[in-house]
Protein backbone atom coordinates (compact mmCIF):
# COMPACT_ATOMS: atom_id res chain seq x y z
CA UNK A 1 0.00 0.00 0.00
CA UNK A 2 2.62 2.41 -0.53
CA UNK A 3 1.75 6.26 -1.41
CA UNK A 4 2.39 6.59 -5.11
CA UNK A 5 3.21 2.73 -6.23
CA UNK A 6 0.61 0.78 -7.88
CA UNK A 7 0.87 -3.21 -7.99
CA UNK A 8 0.45 -4.13 -11.68
CA UNK A 9 -2.24 -6.11 -12.98
CA UNK A 10 0.47 -8.81 -14.35
CA UNK A 11 2.15 -9.44 -11.08
CA UNK A 12 2.59 -13.16 -10.33
CA UNK A 13 -0.72 -13.92 -7.41
CA UNK A 14 -1.20 -16.71 -5.59
CA UNK A 15 -4.71 -18.48 -4.10
CA UNK A 16 -5.54 -17.03 -0.28
CA UNK A 17 -7.88 -19.26 2.04
CA UNK A 18 -10.07 -16.30 3.62
CA UNK A 19 -11.86 -18.90 5.52
CA UNK A 20 -12.23 -22.52 5.86
CA UNK A 21 -15.30 -24.83 7.40
CA UNK A 22 -15.31 -28.15 7.43
CA UNK A 23 -17.87 -31.01 8.98
CA UNK A 24 -20.98 -28.96 8.17
CA UNK A 25 -24.17 -31.02 9.17
CA UNK A 26 -25.85 -32.11 5.79
CA UNK A 27 -28.94 -30.73 7.76
CA UNK A 28 -27.63 -27.18 7.84
CA UNK A 29 -29.75 -25.45 4.12
CA UNK A 30 -27.82 -22.03 5.22
CA UNK A 31 -24.96 -20.03 7.05
CA UNK A 32 -26.14 -16.82 8.22
CA UNK A 33 -24.55 -13.23 7.31
CA UNK A 34 -22.15 -12.43 9.59
CA UNK A 35 -21.27 -15.84 10.95
CA UNK A 36 -18.20 -16.71 11.75
CA UNK A 37 -16.88 -13.54 11.95
CA UNK A 38 -17.68 -10.40 13.48
CA UNK A 39 -15.14 -8.14 11.99
CA UNK A 40 -10.84 -8.49 11.54
CA UNK A 41 -9.33 -9.44 15.08
CA UNK A 42 -5.71 -9.19 15.58
CA UNK A 43 -4.21 -12.40 16.21
CA UNK A 44 -7.56 -14.01 15.11
CA UNK A 45 -10.25 -14.90 16.08
CA UNK A 46 -9.77 -18.15 19.00
CA UNK A 47 -13.34 -19.66 18.94
CA UNK A 48 -15.76 -17.98 16.24
CA UNK A 49 -19.31 -19.23 15.99
CA UNK A 50 -20.32 -21.64 12.99
CA UNK A 51 -23.16 -24.09 12.26
CA UNK A 52 -23.16 -26.55 15.34
CA UNK A 53 -20.90 -29.38 14.31
CA UNK A 54 -18.61 -27.93 11.70
CA UNK A 55 -14.99 -26.99 12.56
CA UNK A 56 -13.19 -24.16 11.23
CA UNK A 57 -9.64 -24.25 9.79
CA UNK A 58 -6.78 -21.72 10.25
CA UNK A 59 -7.06 -19.09 7.18
CA UNK A 60 -4.41 -18.03 5.39
CA UNK A 61 -3.72 -14.82 7.25
CA UNK A 62 -2.12 -16.41 10.06
CA UNK A 63 0.90 -17.50 7.73
CA UNK A 64 0.58 -13.77 6.41
CA UNK A 65 0.64 -12.18 9.97
CA UNK A 66 3.50 -14.93 11.55
CA UNK A 67 6.53 -12.84 11.31
CA UNK A 68 4.63 -9.51 12.49
CA UNK A 69 4.34 -9.67 16.27
CA UNK A 70 1.99 -7.31 16.41
CA UNK A 71 -0.68 -9.11 13.99
CA UNK A 72 1.09 -13.28 14.08
CA UNK A 73 -1.68 -15.75 15.72
CA UNK A 74 -4.28 -18.38 14.17
CA UNK A 75 -6.58 -16.49 12.13
CA UNK A 76 -9.71 -18.73 12.74
CA UNK A 77 -13.41 -17.90 10.76
CA UNK A 78 -14.19 -15.90 7.96
CA UNK A 79 -11.16 -12.98 7.44
CA UNK A 80 -12.84 -11.07 4.28
CA UNK A 81 -11.26 -9.40 1.56
CA UNK A 82 -8.88 -6.77 1.79
CA UNK A 83 -7.08 -6.46 -1.46
CA UNK A 84 -4.12 -3.64 -1.01
CA UNK A 85 -5.73 -0.32 -2.29
CA UNK A 86 -2.67 0.07 -4.63
CA UNK A 87 -3.59 -3.34 -6.44
CA UNK A 88 -4.56 -2.55 -10.54
CA UNK A 89 -5.71 -6.05 -10.39
CA UNK A 90 -9.57 -7.08 -9.76
CA UNK A 91 -9.78 -9.59 -7.29
CA UNK A 92 -11.75 -12.55 -7.46
CA UNK A 93 -13.24 -14.39 -4.45
CA UNK A 94 -14.02 -17.96 -4.65
CA UNK A 95 -16.71 -19.73 -2.42
CA UNK A 96 -16.59 -23.00 -2.92
CA UNK A 97 -18.95 -26.37 -1.03
CA UNK A 98 -18.23 -29.30 -1.73
CA UNK A 99 -20.47 -32.89 -1.44
CA UNK A 100 -18.19 -35.46 0.21
CA UNK A 101 -18.44 -39.18 0.68
CA UNK A 102 -17.71 -39.04 4.53
CA UNK A 103 -19.56 -36.82 7.43
CA UNK A 104 -15.72 -35.97 8.78
CA UNK A 105 -12.62 -35.03 7.88
CA UNK A 106 -10.14 -36.45 9.45
CA UNK A 107 -7.81 -33.42 9.87
CA UNK A 108 -5.72 -32.17 13.02
CA UNK A 109 -7.83 -29.44 15.32
CA UNK A 110 -5.30 -26.24 13.48
CA UNK A 111 -5.57 -27.23 9.98
CA UNK A 112 -4.37 -25.11 7.21
CA UNK A 113 -5.74 -24.70 3.62
CA UNK A 114 -2.65 -27.02 2.15
CA UNK A 115 -3.97 -29.54 4.49
CA UNK A 116 -7.67 -29.24 3.55
CA UNK A 117 -6.90 -29.67 -0.26
CA UNK A 118 -4.59 -33.07 0.61
CA UNK A 119 -7.39 -34.62 2.92
CA UNK A 120 -10.36 -33.60 0.28
CA UNK A 121 -8.61 -35.35 -2.42
CA UNK A 122 -10.55 -39.00 -2.88
CA UNK A 123 -13.91 -37.67 -1.36
CA UNK A 124 -15.44 -35.23 -3.25
CA UNK A 125 -18.81 -36.47 -4.79
CA UNK A 126 -19.52 -32.96 -6.24
CA UNK A 127 -18.78 -29.48 -5.83
CA UNK A 128 -20.37 -26.10 -6.51
CA UNK A 129 -19.08 -22.36 -6.66
CA UNK A 130 -19.83 -18.86 -6.98
CA UNK A 131 -17.69 -15.80 -6.99
CA UNK A 132 -17.57 -12.10 -6.08
CA UNK A 133 -14.86 -9.08 -7.37
CA UNK A 134 -13.60 -6.78 -4.95
CA UNK A 135 -10.96 -3.70 -5.34
CA UNK A 136 -9.98 -0.89 -3.34
CA UNK A 137 -8.43 0.43 -6.26
CA UNK A 138 -9.37 4.27 -7.04
CA UNK A 139 -9.20 3.14 -10.49
CA UNK A 140 -11.70 0.26 -10.18
CA UNK A 141 -14.20 1.67 -7.25
CA UNK A 142 -14.45 4.93 -9.22
CA UNK A 143 -13.28 6.94 -6.25
CA UNK A 144 -11.09 10.12 -6.42
CA UNK A 145 -9.11 11.87 -4.32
Amino acid sequence: GAPGIEIPDDQPRCDFAHWLLIDIPPSVSEIAAGACSDGFVAHGKQAPNGPAGSRQGRNDYSAWFAGNPDMAGDYLGYDGPFPPPNDLRLHRYFFRLFALDCPHLPLPERFGYPDLLRTLHGHILAETAIHASYSLHPARTGQTG
